[in-house]
């Protein structure tokens, strides 16, 4: 049995870009939403965390309406000369940004929330900027969110499915993912493959949320004592 690793790999080129766009629009999203107090909070948390109920098909599809060469932004993209979105690399990349928002911005704001108001007013009393305050107070107290918000960010992804293969489709060395590969390898009998490719994304689940907890375990130990 000769193993692919294409899918292997284009899964973690997948997770590691989305994870780092996660965090970069993920992070002043969580901070906004941490900070606001108005009636509109929690029509905006609950937009954010859509994809935690949505089915990824149905995400899936109206990405793909939006995004085909004929929808609104496909347009804008098309008149740009920038080719078309679906069915291609950064067409996952967009997806998976979609579907997996909620993984990176409710942990990084529920620890935004958890720091309180004190931390601020000492360093506003220092004469540190807004974005001093931000970068030298808020983010080292909230390296827990931002450890957790990056982890299920990346296992996350790497685990889609309906969503990649609605606008990526089944393209190899391009847009065939981890779990698409297992459907593929499912849906024509080879179960020998599929086993290896599911169980491989078993453990490194399991390894993954085990590390996850015991470093946030440790760093809340730490940080007490």
């Amino acid at each position: 049995m000769t193993f692919d690793w294409s899918p292997v790999l284009l899964s973690l080129k997948l997770a590691t870009i989305t994870t780092l766009v996660l965090l970069i629009v993920g992070t002043p999203i969580a901070w906004r939403l941490a900070r606001l107090r108005h009636w509109i909070k929690q029509p905006l948390v609950s937009l954010v965390a859509l994809p935690l109920v949505l089915p990824p098909t149905v995400l899936g599809f109206y990405l793909l309406l939006v995004l085909a060469p004929n929808g609104f932004v496909g347009q804008i993209v098309k008149g740009m000369g920038l080719g078309t979105i679906p069915f291609t690399f950064p067409g996952l990349v967009i997806a998976s940004v979609f579907y997996s928002l909620p993984f990176a911005v409710q942990p990084l704001q529920n620890a935004f929330e958890g720091l309180g108001e004190r931390p601020l007013e000492v360093a506003s009393t220092l004469r540190a900027t807004p974005l001093d305050r931000f970068f030298t107070v808020v983010v080292p107290l909230a390296r827990p969110g931002f450890l957790t918000a990056a982890v299920l960010s990346f296992a996350h992804t790497i685990g889609e499915f309906g969503v990649v293969l609605m606008i990526g489709g089944n393209i190899p060395g391009q847009t065939k993912v981890l779990s698409v590969a297992i459907y593929d390898h499912v849906e024509t009998l080879e179960y020998d493959q599929a086993h290896v490719m599911s169980a491989g994304m078993l453990v490194f689940a399991f390894t993954v949320l085990l590390v996850l907890y015991a470093v946030n375990g440790r760093i809340a130990v730490a940080e007490k004592s």
